[in-house]
Order: structure tokens, then C-alpha cells, then sequence
């Protein structure tokens, strides 16, 4: 009995060193939630002013660039898989990375072939781990994204996307990330960035005023070549930010809910710690009373 009574002693206290670990990292991820979400809303102007800008030239001109045109001499698809570099968030990155392994079968049954692009070391490891080829990964900041690092992985997939037929260019590019919807729900998205699809920010918000004339110089070809690869890298950017809140929340949610499994562990090892003690502590009365019995007796 006191064997078992130090077992259930030492498993209440390793649980309470695990529960303090959990709370910590869930006060943490909690304290860093609303910086992550203020960034995601701060790019948003330049997002929305950028994609006016992109439509205004679209509608004013009949350039048919090759970031908004249909590649017919390759067949290789280009994916960029938006995963977190740290575990302890639930089914943040399996959730990811099942939306993209869905993804990826319904691309091959369209007899494409994939070329991987993985932000994030879970799912770097998870490709590895099956011996998938991965063309290009960043690692390192999948909670805090920086605007150099979207740079570095835009300019990747538009080389890529650019690229002639037999230095392994790609027709199309999809992004797989986590939508941060609210606090509770984060939902995995599959988005096709190229070829560009560019949607009019004022017609989405329901506006009927029309675009004003436009005069480009020095031409309307130089300006979305200026334009489109900015555009990308924006909305590149606003996926990662998207994906670093929606980290966080499911971080702060999965410790929430560890740190309460970790509390009812140590009520049940309590109790059967207490039950221990009191079962020794009436074998030890016994055998006090029979070895009375037994000397009165002698």
C-alpha cells in the first residue's frame, strides 16, 4: 500500500509541473492573440488598395499578362502548405495538412503533378517523414510571419510559376492555410493564387459606382508588371498573418483544455492517494488488533 501511495504521489506531482507548463503557454499564446489579429486587420488597407489598383488596370486594358494567363505546356502544379513550426495546437497543422493531402489526390486524378512548398516545420517533418519531395521551405516564424519572409516565399512560386516548361515551371500555384474566422472556430482553405483571378474589392463591397478613365504610363503592361507580383506578396503576407492567429487561438484553446485534463488528473490521483492511505491505515489497526488477540490469548 505505501508503494502505491508514492506512485500516485509522484504522479500528482509531475501532472501539477505539466499543468503550470500548460497554463503558461496558454496565458502566452492568449497575451499574443491580439497583436497577431492587429496585424492581420492592419495589411488590409494596403490589400484592399492594391486590389483596386490591380482591377482598374484589368478593366482599362486588354494585356494579356502571363501571371493572369492559363499555362497549357506543363503539367505541374505548384503547392505552398501553410503549417506551424511548434506542436501543443490541437489539430491546427493535421487539419492543414489534410485539406492539402485531399487537395493533392484530386489534382493527381486530374493527371497534374505536384511540386510541395511547406511554411512551417510540422508539416516540413510530416513530408519528410513519408519521404516526400519538398521543393522549397521556411521554418522559423510560423507564430510571428514577417513581410521579408512572404517576400522570400512570393518571389519562390512566381519564379516557379514563370519559369520555362523544362526548368520545372508550374501552370498553377494553390495555398493551403488556416482561416482565422473568430476565436473558436479556424477553418483550413484551399485558395488557387495563379494564374491571377483578380476580383474588384469595390464590386465584392457591392459598390455601382464605375471605375473612372484611366491613362497609363508609360504603359498599362509596365504597371501590372509592377502591380501583380505586389499583389501577390501582399495576399501571400495576408495568409501568413491569417495563419499566425489562427495558430495562436488554437494553441491558447488546446492548452486551455490540457490544463483542465491536467486539474482532473490530479483530483483522481488525490483520491486514489487518499483511498491508498486509509486501506494502510486500517491493515495496520488489524494487525495491531490480531496481534493483541493473539498475545491475550497466549
Amino acid at each position: 500500500m505505501a508503494g502505491n501511495q508514492r506512485v500516485y504521489k509522484a504522479r500528482i506531482k509531475s501532472t501539477q509541473s505539466l499543468k503550470k507548463i500548460f497554463r503558461a503557454m496558454e496565458l502566452i499564446a492568449a497575451s499574443r492573440i491580439g497583436k497577431a489579429r492587429s496585424r492581420a486587420a492592419a495589411t488590409r488597407p494596403y490589400a484592399d488598395a492594391i486590389t483596386t489598383a490591380v482591377g482598374a488596370v484589368a478593366t482599362h486594358s486588354t494585356l494579356d499578362h502571363p501571371l493572369t494567363s492559363e499555362r497549357t505546356d506543363t503539367n505541374r502544379v505548384a503547392v505552398l502548405v501553410v503549417t506551424s513550426d511548434r506542436g501543443m495546437a490541437g489539430a491546427y497543422s493535421a487539419s492543414v495538412i489534410r485539406e492539402t493531402e485531399t487537395l493533392i489526390e484530386r489534382l493527381n486524378k486530374e493527371g497534374k503533378e505536384v511540386d510541395l512548398y511547406v511554411s512551417g516545420r510540422r508539416g516540413l517533418s510530416f513530408y519528410q517523414f513519408r519521404g516526400r519531395e519538398v521543393i522549397k521551405s521556411w521554418t522559423g516564424s510560423s507564430d510571428a510571419p514577417t513581410a521579408e519572409e512572404a517576400q522570400d516565399i512570393a518571389d519562390s512560386l512566381l519564379e516557379a510559376f514563370l519559369a520555362p516548361a523544362d526548368k520545372g515551371g508550374v501552370s498553377a500555384l494553390h495555398v493551403v492555410y488556416t482561416q482565422f474566422v473568430n476565436m473558436v472556430t479556424q477553418r483550413p482553405r484551399v485558395v488557387r493564387l495563379l494564374p491571377l483571378e483578380v476580383v474588384d474589392a469595390e464590386v465584392e463591397a457591392g459598390a455601382s459606382e464605375a471605375y473612372p478613365l484611366y491613362d497609363f504610363e508609360p504603359s498599362a503592361e509596365v504597371v501590372l508588371d509592377e502591380l501583380l507580383p505586389r499583389y501577390v506578396r501582399s495576399r501571400i503576407f495576408s495568409f501568413l498573418l491569417e495563419a499566425s492567429a489562427s495558430e495562436l487561438a488554437a494553441r491558447q484553446r488546446a492548452m486551455h483544455t490540457a490544463t483542465d485534463n491536467a486539474e482532473e488528473l490530479i483530483r483522481m490521483y488525490t483520491r486514489l492517494a487518499n483511498s491508498a492511505r486509509q486501506a494502510e491505515i486500517t491493515q495496520e489497526i488489524s494487525e495491531i488488533v490480531s496481534g493483541a488477540d493473539a498475545l491475550a490469548g497466549a
